[in-house]
This record gives structure tokens, C-alpha cells and sequence, in this order.
């Protein structure tokens, strides 16, 4: 019962992911997000079978690689008539996905497993349901810069597009400066079994996660301009990373572990009190 429900599951969101690409009317759109998909699909087979979830963050940080620079192909006419708005936001996907992969991928490798895969990679339908997941997460993320890319305008410059950049920029430098000071932080073995409450994690116990929220709201909003009627669909991008970052596979997750392992510390409580769950607070 579980194998079918974890199918209809992967067949849904398959669904879900290909009724909005087709609802922008775009061609290419359509054949980009099914691309997405298709690399999961195939990367998930040596994944099972040697039960390893060792390059499934890479996996997908390659899979944003490869639909936004076929767009952006596709778009343009192998380069042909490239659009030099289409490019910078092409080019700004692809610096996140590049720095967030390997970011991953080392951690990944660090620390030997993933653990949040411990009972999935044994089940063959509950693994394959979570690529299919990240073929979802791929798909709805980067469709509203997809479609703008691939309209007939391309991505349109004016002062939404800066907007949307500056956010991009606020957002990506968050995630890094957060990620690196939680680095840090766990370098030092005195520190291996501690929370950190120093940085911008004083002001949020998850900045990364806010800063990833925040650079794909400003995708979002550099698209804007490009889109017309059903396209808007598209713009579901921040509130899904926003949706699945908080309430699936991000900050629902650790804040369970959190309890679990500090849940009778009186400073873990004293923090978790005072500080945001995700928006920055620099007040005080």
C-alpha cells in the first residue's frame, strides 16, 4: 500500500509540475521542466542501487545547471540572439546552484551520510517518490525565470528587474555568510555537540534558509515584467521554497532534531524564545 501511495505521490507532483509549465503557453518551458525531471528519474537509478545519497543535492544543483542554460540556448538560438538580461539571470541561478551544490556535496562527504535518507534509500518506491520531489523543487523554483527567459520579450530590463536583483544579492549573500559561520562554528571539536547562537544565527535560528527564501523572491520578481496571463502561475516560486523550506524538508526537520537533542537546556530554550525562527531581528 505504501509503494502505490508513494507512486501516486510521484505522479501527482509530475503532474503538478507539467500543468503549470504547459500553462504558460511556451513550448520550451514545457520541455525544460519535463528535462528536469528525466535527469532525476535516471540519476536515481545508481542511486538505488548502490544506496548512496551521496550526489543527490549535486544531482539537482546540476539539474538547475542544465534547464536554465538550455532555456537560455533554446531562447536565444544557440546564443545566436542572446538576450543580455536572460543571461545575468541564468548566470545568477547559476552561481547559486554552483556555490549551494558543492557546499553540500562536500558537507555531504564530511560527514559521511545524510541522515534524513537513513529509511528511504531502503525502499525503492519512497526513494524514487523523493528525486521525483526534486525534480518538483527544480521545476517550480526556477519556472517563473524559465518563462521569462523563454517569452518573446525575454526578461525584461527595468526597475523591477533591479529590484529583484538587489534582492537576489541580499538574499545569496545571507545564505553564504550564514553557511559559512555555521561552518566555522562546527569546525572547533568543543563545539561538535553545541548550538550556535553567534552571527546571523543571533538574529535567526535559520538565516540560510531566510537568505534562500529572499534571493528566489527576487528571482521571482526580476521575471515579472516578462510574464503574461497564466504565466503568473510561475511566481508560485518563493512561496513554494517557502512552503517546502519551513514546513517539509528544512526548518520543521531541525527544529525537531533541535528539541530532541537540547530541548532540556535552559540556554537552548532562553534562544529558542528570543530569537525568530526565520526573519532577521536586529533589534536589540
Amino acid at each position: 500500500m505504501k509503494a502505490l501511495i508513494n507512486l501516486l505521490i510521484s505522479l501527482v507532483v509530475f503532474f503538478i509540475a507539467i500543468s503549470i509549465a504547459a500553462a504558460t503557453g511556451i513550448e520550451n518551458v514545457l520541455r525544460v521542466v519535463i528535462l528536469a525531471f528525466l535527469i532525476q528519474w535516471v540519476a536515481y537509478i545508481p542511486a538505488y542501487v548502490f544506496q548512496t545519497e551521496k550526489f543527490y543535492d549535486l544531482t539537482g544543483s546540476l539539474t538547475y545547471l542544465s534547464v536554465t542554460w538550455y532555456a537560455l540556448i533554446l531562447a536565444s538560438g544557440d546564443f545566436a540572439n542572446a538576450n543580455l538580461a536572460n543571461t545575468v539571470i541564468v548566470l545568477l541561478i547559476s552561481l547559486w546552484a554552483l556555490r549551494l551544490g558543492s557546499f553540500l556535496f562536500m558537507r555531504i562527504h564530511k560527514d559521511g551520510e545524510d541522515k534524513r535518507f537513513r529509511t528511504i534509500k531502503p525502499s525503492a518506491t519512497q526513494f524514487f517518490m523523493t528525486w521525483t520531489l526534486q525534480g518538483l523543487w527544480v521545476s517550480l523554483c526556477s519556472m517563473c525565470a524559465l518563462t521569462a527567459i523563454s517569452s518573446d520579450s525575454g526578461v525584461v530590463v527595468n526597475a523591477l528587474f533591479y529590484f529583484g536583483l538587489g534582492l537576489f544579492l541580499l538574499g545569496f549573500s545571507t545564505e553564504i555568510v550564514a553557511d559559512n559561520q555555521k561552518s566555522k562554528f562546527r569546525s572547533f571539536p568543543e563545539n561538535r555537540d553545541k548550538f550556535i547562537t553567534t552571527g546571523l544565527w543571533a538574529k535567526s535560528r535559520h538565516p540560510n534558509y531566510f537568505g534562500e527564501i529572499v534571493l528566489w523572491a527576487g528571482i521571482a520578481v526580476m521575471s515579472f515584467s516578462s510574464l503574461e496571463g497564466w504565466q503568473y502561475l510561475t511566481l508560485i516560486s518563493p512561496i513554494f521554497t517557502y512552503i517546502l523550506l519551513v514546513y517539509v524538508s528544512g526548518v520543521r526537520m531541525l527544529e525537531a532534531r533541535a528539541d530532541i537533542k537540547w530541548g532540556h537546556d535552559e540556554n537552548y530554550k532562553k534562544y529558542k524564545s528570543s530569537t525568530p525562527v526565520l526573519w532577521l531581528n536586529f533589534k536589540g
